[in-house]
Parts: C-alpha cells; structure tokens; sequence
C-alpha cells in the first residue's frame, strides 16, 4: 500500500453510484426504475464513520426502514484517509499499487490485507440491502507523482493524467484525460469496486463545479464493462439544464442543486448550500426531466441527529421544524427525487421514524407520474400527479410564506376537472370531508398531501 498526502480543500459535495443487475447498464431504467433510497453518512459522520458504526446502521435500516423500501448504505468521502481523525489540511490517503483509493483498515478492519469492502458488503447484502460508497473523479495525485501501472493495462498513471485540472474544491486527485490510458483506469476502478460487490458509489467534482461531460461518459462507459450494473449518480450540483440530455443517457441520478443542508432560508456562513426554499423553484424547473431510471437528484434529508461529526455546522438536531420536515418529504415526494437520508438513524426518534416509514407518502415518489407544479409564487406552490394504479390525483399544497394563510382553489384552477372529489389526507392517514374545491388553512412553511378521487 501507498500513503499519498497533499492540500485538501473544504469539501461540500457528493456523489452516487447505485448498482442492481448484472445485466443492466447505467443509462438503462432497469438499474433505477423507481427514485432509489437509502442512508448516505455525510450529514451525519462526515469522514469519521467507522466500519462499526457503519454495520450497526446497515441493521437499523433493515429492521425498521427495508420493508418500506429503503435499500441503499452508503459510506461517503474518507474512507480512504489515513489521518481523518485530525481533520488536517494536510490529508494523507492509502492507496493500492495500481493507484486506486483503498480503505483504511484502522477504521475498517475488515479491510485489512486487501479484502477491500466486499466483508461489509457481503454482510449489507446478507441483510437484503445495498451497499455504496463515495470516489472523487479523477486519479490521485500520489499515483501520478509515483507513475504507478494502471491495472490490467499497458499504461501507466502519468498517461491518464490531466495535471491541468485538479478539482477547483478539492485536491485529492488530477483529473483524467479523454484518451485510452483515461479510460483504463476509469476501467480499474470500476472493476474493483465490482470485485468488492458495490451496490452505490458516490462519486464526485463531477457534475458541477466544474461539469466534466468525457468523465461522465468514461464512468459510463467503465461500469457497463465492469460486468455489475452500477447506477451511476452525479454531484454535485447544480446540474445546468442545458445537460439534461446529455446526464440522462449516462446517469440514473445527477444533483439539481448545491449541497441541501437544514435551513429553510439562507444559512448564515455557508452561502453555498441549497435552502429549502429555493428549492421549490428548482424541482419546478426540473419536473420534466424526471422518468425510469433517470432522477432529479434533491439531495440528501437532513432529519433528526446530524451529528457526531456533521459534513457542515456543528453536530445539532435538525434546524427544520416539523412542519418544515414534513414539507420536504412532502416536495422530494410529489417531485420523485430519489429519498437519501442524511441524519443519524441510529439515534432517530419517533418523529423522525414516521417521516420515513409513511407508506403512503413513499408511494407517492415512488409509485406516481406526470408530476408537476401547477402554482408556484413566492408564498404558495401546488403540485399535482397521478398514481401509478388506481383513479384520481396526487395533490401537494405547500404554505411557503411566512405568516399563516388560507390556500383555495378551484380544482379545475390545478389542471383537475371540475368534480366533488373524496379527499384523504395521506400524512395524517385519515379521510376527509368530499369537496368541491380545495380549501386548507396552513402555518408558514407547512403542506399537505392529499390524494383526491371522485
């Protein structure tokens, strides 16, 4: 094994990779035919999570989340630092003789003696879930200083290099060239991490900041020759829409804004994350991009504990009240992104709990079509959609103001025909009165969801 260490630079983002079938192929709908879910450690861990910590969440998940769908594990940047613990500018990193990223055994002793993640992930598969990880686009720069063999090739890591384009926020790697010695070791990467039976890989400086399309493609083109379907999700954001097309036909998930973290409005000393306002003008704009195995990616939830070691802010409960939280289930539903959780489960309560175990409202992002916003101010915003099965419409009413008010409309005024409709009110599991029009009275920043049918 190889210690590389040089700068490392405020990390703020990241990125997925998912994997079901053998037979299918990133860009294919079979890899992600509905929104994926699962737990993503950033929020929670940052780089700190241990092998431990990482296992006890796995059997959390499969206990009290599986049978609401909730299927992917996944361990974000660090796992392949040598001296996380210190959060020193100076990182240092542990690599295989091919240059690629290994985990360190220290906090993952399953690892040790170059079994890599497959224990962990064999263990997350014996649970009947999936597991992922997180990579850094490009090739580490210790490989390259040390010209290390790309395996299985005849190149060598300074052929694949762009020395020139280092990721502007983060200095792990060089960026890699459009060219065969490029290629190969996009190909290494993909194959190991198929050897370790990875189900969802993170990877990221890829989408925005800067958006690097021959990656992309390359990532593409090494998981179809992997041998292990892998979906691959792009981040971070925000993925112009000008490349919808292009993200669509190599990846199954692409971020459509910058990090989300738990703030409705802006959040003061870290301008570049994503509020949750904001958010409502973003999925708009995203909403027809959505379909089998391409989807808008949110961003993760961050729900109950973020901590011991959040990627951002100090450790805190959630700063989203509750009506906030249910909002945001209720958006990342109504628009079909995938639904990633950030926060803590192993210390989540029973709020949080009912927040991801809500049937009903899961069904909405997963089960649901023609899903779009249908008023959209800068104090309401109304989304409708159709079920998958069944007659009738999804109808998602959000207050997104800052003082209490009454939301009515005809419903013919939200693209649904005049009609008295039978109203169920899918958060609160109950039926409401028949009626004619839609009339809520709502606090600031709060929503409801309702499927209505004649």
């Amino acid at each position: 094994m190889r210690i590389a260490s040089f700068s490392r630079l405020p990390f703020f983002a990241a990125f997925v990779f998912l994997c079901c079938s053998v037979s299918a192929l990133a860009g294919d709908a079979a890899l992600a035919p509905t929104p994926p879910m699962g737990w993503n450690s950033w929020d929670s861990y940052g780089r700190m999570i241990t092998e431990e910590q990482f296992r006890a969440t796995a059997d959390w998940m499969a206990a009290h989340l599986k049978s609401y769908g909730w299927q992917y594990v996944v361990n974000d940047d660090g796992w392949y630092v040598l001296n996380v613990e210190e959060d020193s500018k100076d990182s240092t990193f542990l690599l295989d003789s091919n240059g690629r990223f290994v985990p360190v055994a220290t906090r993952y002793p399953s690892a040790a003696d170059g079994a890599g993640f497959k224990p962990i992930a064999d263990y997350v598969h014996s649970l009947g879930l999936k597991f992922g990880i997180h990579m850094i686009r490009g090739i580490p720069r210790e490989a390259v200083a040390n010209n290390l063999p790309i395996a299985d090739s005849a190149f060598h890591a300074a052929d694949a290099a762009d020395q020139s384009d280092p990721c502007p926020w983060n200095t792990y790697n060089w960026g890699v060239r459009n060219n065969e010695a490029g290629q190969a070791y996009y190909d290494s990467i993909a194959r190991l991490y198929a050897s370790w039976g990875v189900d969802f890989i993170k990877a990221d400086c890829i989408s925005a900041h800067p958006y690097k399309a021959d990656e992309i493609r390359m990532l593409h083109d090494a998981i179809k020759k992997s041998g292990r379907g892998m979906v691959l999700s792009l981040s971070p954001g925000p993925t112009s829409l000008d490349h919808a097309d292009e993200v669509a036909k190599n990846a199954e998930m692409w971020r459509i804004c910058d990090d989300f973290w738990d703030h409705w409005g802006p959040w003061k000393d870290h301008d570049w994350s994503q509020s949750l306002y904001r958010q409502f003008a973003t999925t708009a704009r995203w909403a027809p991009y959505v379909g089998r195995g391409n989807w808008p990616d949110a961003d993760m939830l961050p729900l109950g504990r973020l901590g011991p070691s959040p990627g951002a802010g100090e450790p805190r409960n959630t700063l989203l009240t509750k009506d906030e939280q249910r909002t945001m289930m209720t958006l990342w539903s109504v628009f079909r992104s995938p639904l990633i959780m950030g926060g803590d489960l192993l210390s989540a309560d029973e709020w949080t709990t009912s927040l991801l175990t809500n049937s009903e409202v899961i069904a909405v992002d997963q089960h649901s079509h023609d899903n779009h916003a249908v008023i959209t101010s800068d104090t309401v915003a109304v989304w409708v959609a159709r079920p998958e099965s069944g007659d009738g419409y999804y109808v998602a009413v959000f207050n997104i103001g800052d003082s209490e008010q009454t939301i009515r409309y005809k419903w013919e005024g939200l693209e649904l025909p005049a009609a008295k409709y039978n109203v169920r009110d899918l958060w609160e599991g109950k039926d409401l009165k028949a009626a004619k029009e839609l009339m809520v009275k709502l606090a600031p920043h709060a929503s409801v969801l309702y499927r209505v049918e004649k």
